[in-house]
């Protein structure tokens, strides 16, 4: 066996000495290399393209936030107006308001979930990246937006806005995580 292994690193120098004399050899006479680095040195130098002209970006301001969402289901107004009567939606204006009902539900981030003593907490940001956590019965956003249900995915609530004709809706919303900026 030690036979073997004097054999493979004998057969390694000698490979390694073949390698050396490959790369230096010859007699070091380079000239027909320096004679055609001498001509491409000497040729002129071709004129270098202009830039192209870039268009300035046009800004678009979306005029369209206030309106409804494409995305929602039309509203019958008639319904509204018939389904305002008697209906018993309306805020409450004697709670205590939540920290994170300061804030538009557009501002706020979930970011994640916890859970602790049995009870799904959901981990949500604010603007200035403070995390809070909230679970159902909680309120966030500045329409009275209270959490119906928390997953590890989702957070939904219903807010309670204006209908437009001196009453209130129920509007479902959900805060869904935001994937990692």
């Amino acid at each position: 066996m030690n036979l073997v292994r004097k054999f493979k690193v004998l057969f390694n120098v000698f490979a390694a000495c073949l390698l050396l004399q490959a790369c230096g050899g010859g007699d070091g006479n380079h000239s027909e290399l320096k004679a055609y680095v001498k001509a491409v040195k000497a040729r002129p130098a071709k004129a270098v393209e202009p830039l192209p002209a870039f268009r300035p970006y046009e800004t678009f301001i979306y005029s369209a936030a206030a309106e409804r969402s494409p995305f929602d289901k039309p509203v019958d107004v008639a319904q509204r107006v018939y389904g305002r009567k008697g209906s018993d939606v309306k805020p409450d204006q004697n709670r205590e308001r939540e920290l994170l009902e300061g804030y538009d539900l557009g501002q706020l981030k979930m970011v994640g979930t916890i859970k602790k003593g049995g009870t799904l907490w959901a981990l949500v940001a604010d603007p200035q990246g403070f995390v809070h956590k909230v679970s159902n019965g909680n309120y966030v956003g500045k329409n009275h937006g209270r959490i119906v249900s928390t997953s590890q995915t989702q957070i939904e609530l219903l807010e309670i806005v204006s209908d437009g004709l001196e009453g209130w809706i129920e509007r479902p919303r959900i805060l869904a995580l935001s994937e990692k900026d």
